[in-house]
């Protein structure tokens, strides 16, 4: 590493157009796993202008089977569809939980599909498709979490409850943020530039003649006070530059504003660019698709290494064949910060946890209706709450060191 660095991370709202997307997908997810524990789901969403669209390939007991949908299913997926984005809130001419026009083309699942990823005779399950993931963990913050994307997700989270609590009644759901930190020795001492756009109520702060300006500095200082609140003091100096809405009036936003897909969002959802990112996107995914299982169990591992002790920072890879069960490699990296060596770990992991996608799945118990959570402010880094982000539990660490002792 080197002495002295800037790094940047990003995150965006629950209102940002991609969101609202992945949101929806895993809330389809979660309704069909929430009907059938072993439903396979592979949800796409679109969002535009007073538009959803869903695409997908689905199977699953009291869902869709031969070919036809379970009585009643299909207004239950438009019924969450539309609960969705109120939740998220919106109410606007140009996006509106009640009365955008709604297409559900999800259809069965490829024979071609099932056929590599159940289990038949002594064939163990399958990975759903063939790819890389990775997971990360660095002692920079106590969720183990890079700070950038740590401070990016909780500045807009603290936002979303503000204005959905009514404390700052002019924001509206689509937002971002941006945190610049300069490290040194691979600590951050100092927050450079910090980014935050938030859409805002109609009228509210740009009239189009005088008094604008003073508006906008409400605007401002209500931003400056969030990130405040959310971030160390001891980063913010009098050096800090914040651009907040640079670009000035920002009332058409969320899917009005620009089209939203599931998936879009890569780097938000992992370590915001900290690590490697294996490509395959987890929201709409049920937990046979390793894009999403197997990320979750190297984040798990990861941060259980750090957590133990064993290094301040980890990233592991992991990578699958479509069909196969066990996995094809085992890549940990340290990166120089280890009190073990690496090659050490890579043998004691898949004594400690199995890595195939059932053993996975029984592992974190990911086959439940618990994926809603997850596709808005960051997959990592949450706290673990009863069935809710299992993969961010320490409870191997006692094990581990034992392992490696």
């Amino acid at each position: 590493m080197r002495s002295e660095f800037l790094f940047t991370s990003e995150s965006v709202s629950e209102g940002h157009p991609d969101k609202v997307a992945d949101q929806i997908s895993d809330a389809i997810v979660d309704l069909f796993l929430g009907i059938d524990n072993e439903a396979r789901i592979a949800c796409e969403t679109l969002t535009t202008t007073q538009l959803v669209v869903l695409a997908g390939e689905i199977r699953g007991k009291g869902i869709y089977e031969n070919g036809q949908w379970a009585p009643g299913i299909t207004d239950r997926i438009e019924q969450t569809v539309r609960d969705t984005v109120k939740r998220i809130g919106y109410e606007q001419s140009g996006f509106h939980w009640e009365s955008f026009r709604f297409e559900n083309n999800l259809h069965g699942q490829s024979a071609h599909i099932a056929q590599g990823v159940d289990a038949a005779g002594n064939k163990d399950e399958g990975a759903g498709d063939q790819g890389i993931m990775f997971g990360y963990a660095s002692d920079e913050t106590p969720d183990l979490m890079p700070a950038t994307l740590d401070y990016s997700h909780k500045i807009l989270e603290a936002m979303a409850v503000d204005r959905k609590s009514g404390a700052a009644p002019f924001l509206e759901p689509d937002a971002k943020s941006q945190v610049t930190l300069r490290y040194e020795n691979e600590i951050p001492v100092e927050a450079t530039a910090i980014v935050v756009s938030t859409q805002h109520a109609p009228g509210y702060f740009y009239h189009g003649g005088e008094g604008d300006e003073a508006k906008y500095e409400e605007l401002r200082n209500y931003v400056k006070g969030v990130i405040a609140k959310v971030m160390p003091a001891s980063l913010l100096t009098d050096r800090t530059v914040y651009h907040i809405n640079p670009t000035g009036r920002f009332e058409i936003g969320g899917p009005d504003g620009d089209a939203g897909l599931t998936g879009r969002k890569i780097i938000v959802d992992t370590y915001g660019g900290a690590s490697p990112h294996g490509g395959g996107a987890f929201s709409g995914k049920d937990p046979t698709k390793v894009d999403r299982s197997a990320a979750y169990i190297t984040r798990y591992l990861a941060k259980n290494i750090v957590a133990a002790g064993l290094a301040r920072r980890c990233t592991i890879q992991i990578a699958y064949a479509i069909g196969v069960a066990e996995p094809l490699s085992l890549y940990v990296d340290l990166h120089g910060t280890g009190t073990v060596e690496a090659e050490t770990l890579e043998k004691v992991l898949p004594r400690l946890v199995g890595l195939t996608p059932r053993a996975i799945r029984e592992r974190l118990g990911l086959n439940k209706p618990i994926y809603g959570k997850t596709a808005a402010y960051g997959h990592f880094g949450r706290k673990p709450e009863g069935d809710l982000f299992p993969w961010e539990r320490t409870d191997l660490v006692e094990e581990l060191r034992a392992a490696v002792a």
